[in-house]
């Protein structure tokens, strides 16, 4: 394509992902574009036009798909059962893709994806935004810099608190079979994260649980992996937590680091706020996380200012590597492992007990 024009983006979805997520990180990047917008809601379809007056606006993915010279990009933000079906088609019509997380519903499926992929030389990413979470950022900066000496432990939890679903929510309303469930929405975040620190883990184990009435997939999920070196991460995602725990507390040899409360990013986005808005990632001091070290037995406890959240930065990347063909900002293989993860966890908690994995 002529890298003077704008990267033509077709987003097939537009739920929560697609139009609070994918659609103004999009627009806010330069050289991207909104080009077409898929939804059979006649409700987001009103709303797709009033966001993208200049947009097409679809109700079946065949107009993108048929018209496959008219986009350069292709944004999946679909429920998981569909993701499969439809990556397939924007490979072979030979459009590069991003495919909300966790990819798919199985790691044969990812597998199929990345050949797909591969025998037709179209780029294929996963939208995995935590990896630039503020938070996130902090920890992976304070591991390298070594600030808590070996790591030994990680915490890392979703904790929301909610007795009734989400009404039309297909999260909520969908069986883990199918790709519902919090193991397969937030759990795939955490365990992403998990991944990037440590690499792959040795062990899995899971207690996957079903709560709330009228809710078809887990609700209330723990899971364990122990990595090489004796690290361990424990992750917690639950609808159920009245008093929620810390987001993330890290502890090593020399010291541990705690952070409460989310990344801003997710809220400014909802309030239409936009990279680059002045009040973008702002995170208040009261909300930064404390470092707790000792020198010489005596105990410091300091403020970490949080590194900046930059979730531009995926589409950044990814739009270099529509125009450069540099590499895509979330290589698909490493879904394939977090999802195998995922298959891990599900096998122990039927066992009730560790899973060997890699």
């Amino acid at each position: 394509m002529t890298q003077n024009k704008p990267v033509r983006t077709a987003i097939i979805g537009y739920g929560l992902a697609g139009a609070a997520f994918h659609a103004p990180l999009i627009a806010s990047t330069a050289n991207m574009e909104v080009s077409a917008i898929v939804t059979r809601s006649q409700g987001r379809q009103e709303q797709a036009l009033v966001d993208f007056p200049n947009a097409k606006i679809c109700c079946k993915v065949d107009e993108v798909f048929k018209c496959a010279d008219q986009f350069d990009l292709v944004v999946i933000a679909t429920p998981n059962d569909t993701h499969l079906d439809l990556g397939l088609a924007s490979i072979y019509a030979g459009i590069p893709v991003v495919i909300d997380k966790p990819v798919a519903i199985s790691s044969a499926q990812v597998e199929q994806l990345i050949s797909a992929s591969k025998e037709e030389k179209v780029a294929l990413s996963v939208f995995q935004n935590r990896r630039w979470d503020n938070d996130f950022l902090t920890i992976k900066k304070l591991i390298e810099d070594g600030k808590l000496g070996q790591i030994t432990r990680m915490e890392s939890r979703f904790e929301r608190y909610r007795l009734e679903p989400k009404p039309n929510g297909w999260r909520e309303s969908t069986s883990p079979d199918e790709g519902g469930g919090l193991l397969f929405d937030l759990g795939s975040h955490l365990i992403d994260q998990a991944l990037v620190l440590f690499g792959k883990p040795q062990q899995v184990y899971a207690e996957i649980m079903h709560r709330r009435p009228g809710v078809a997939g887990d609700d209330d999920t723990f899971v364990a992996l122990r990595f090489a070196n004796a690290v361990v991460v424990h992750i917690w995602v639950s609808m159920l937590a009245p008093e929620v725990g810390p987001r993330f507390r890290l502890i090593g040899i020399d010291g541990t680091y705690e952070k409460w409360g989310l990344d801003p990013q997710e809220n400014s986005l909802k309030d239409g706020h936009r990279p680059g808005h002045w009040l973008w990632g702002h995170e208040h001091v009261d909300h930064h996380g404390k470092l707790t070290t000792y020198v010489d037995g005596v105990k410091h406890k300091v403020n970490v200012e949080s590194v900046p959240g930059s979730y531009q930065n995926f589409y950044e990347q990814m739009r270099d590597t529509v125009l450069h063909g540099s590499p895509v900002p979330v290589p698909i293989e490493d879904a394939l492992v977090c999802l195998k993860v995922i298959e891990a966890a599900r096998q122990s908690a039927l066992t009730a007990g560790p899973v060997a994995i890699f």
